[in-house]
């Protein structure tokens, strides 16, 4: 972790020359309203607007770390705290007041700074609080920025920071999404397979599998005619395509869940689908078939079906859950959106 430079002390000069920080930039709702998903959305919207126009570092690019970070939040919830209702990015306490500061609770400033801590004050108050959202941002926004504007060099603070490729590759899509939709609710999902077409399929997780060794099944089988349409379950990136022998021509999509949706078994992919492209719900991909269990273009070794996978990062792996669960939901919630639109 770097010492605070002279652009932050700067940023916080003008910010309190011109008033802006002079208190919070969004107060804390009152401890006995919830919000709604839509006004927490807005409210997390209004304050990343507000920081980017303050340190110039584009409103996507903060959006995408503190995605990222709740993302670990759900895969550590012992471990993390997110900072507030609004702003998910944790900063474990060695790191904001400085590995050798002997009160690891520090907020002040200048004795943070003397032991190489990251915390600063972002909201003009002389207090620089782990919890706060604003210290918080100005924190993360001096960390991000150290090595200057655009994407190659933020790239490099995503590296600096975590010390993880993984890490860097999932912000800089998360960055991606939110800037193509320029908007924070981006978690709709659609049933991998249009509802109207004919299909079936149970749980199938943990049965074993007999090709290519001992191993387990890690995910649902939905069986249905070759040609059947297959969908984009989420609002993604395209992180891989091609032939894998176990699952045939098969497609990998990250959603901003740091969920990774594994689509196998296909009989070919939608022309313009490639690495990087966006998708979103019910977007089509592919369609089904019965490819793998061998060398590209092996076809025909079992029914037809599309094998669905899901797995989430958990920062320095990834484990595999049973979609089947969540396969139901978004299969009832589509049957019933389709039956109101009657």
């Amino acid at each position: 972790m770097q010492k605070a430079g002279k652009s932050v002390v700067a940023v916080i000069s003008l910010s309190l020359m011109l008033g802006i920080c002079a208190s919070p930039i969004h107060a804390a709702p009152p401890a006995e309203k919830k919000l709604s998903k839509e006004e927490i959305f807005k409210q997390r919207k209004e304050l990343l607007n507000t920081w980017s126009s303050l340190t110039g570092i584009p409103w996507f690019h903060l959006a995408a770390i503190d995605q990222y970070e709740r993302t670990l939040n759900k895969a550590h919830p012992k471990k993390r705290t997110a900072t507030s209702e609004l702003l998910g990015i944790f900063v474990p306490k060695e790191s904001w007041s400085g590995p050798l500061n002997p009160d690891q609770e520090d907020s002040l400033p200048a004795s943070i700074l003397l032991f190489n801590g990251i915390g600063l004050d972002g909201n003009g108050d002389g207090q620089a609080q782990r919890d706060n959202e604003q210290d918080v941002l100005q924190a993360i926004t001096q960390h991000y920025t150290k090595y200057g504007p655009g994407p190659q060099n933020f790239a490099k603070g995503i590296w600096d920071y975590y010390h993880n490729s993984r890490a860097v590759q999932r912000v800089l899509q998360f960055s991606k999404l939110y800037e193509h939709f320029g908007r924070l609710d981006l978690f709709e999902h659609a049933f991998p397979l249009p509802t109207t077409s004919v299909y079936s399929y149970q749980s199938t997780w943990g049965t074993k599998r007999g090709w290519g060794g001992r191993r387990i099944h890690e995910g649902t089988d939905i069986f249905a005619g070759y040609g059947v349409p297959v969908r984009s379950t989420s609002y993604g990136v395209v992180e891989i395509k091609g032939w894998n022998r176990y699952g045939g021509w098969r497609i990998g999509i990250r959603d901003l869940d740091n969920v990774y949706h594994y689509y196998a078994h296909l009989s070919g992919f939608e022309k313009n689908i490639k690495v990087g492209d966006i998708v979103t719900p019910g977007q089509v991909v592919g369609w089904v078939g019965s490819s793998g269990y061998g060398k590209p273009g092996t076809q025909g070794k079992f029914p037809p079906h599309l094998h669905y996978g899901i797995y989430r990062d958990r920062g320095l792996m990834e484990w595999a859950f049973d979609p089947y669960p969540l396969l139901r939901n978004w299969e009832q919630s589509e049957v019933k959106r389709l039956k109101q639109k009657k």
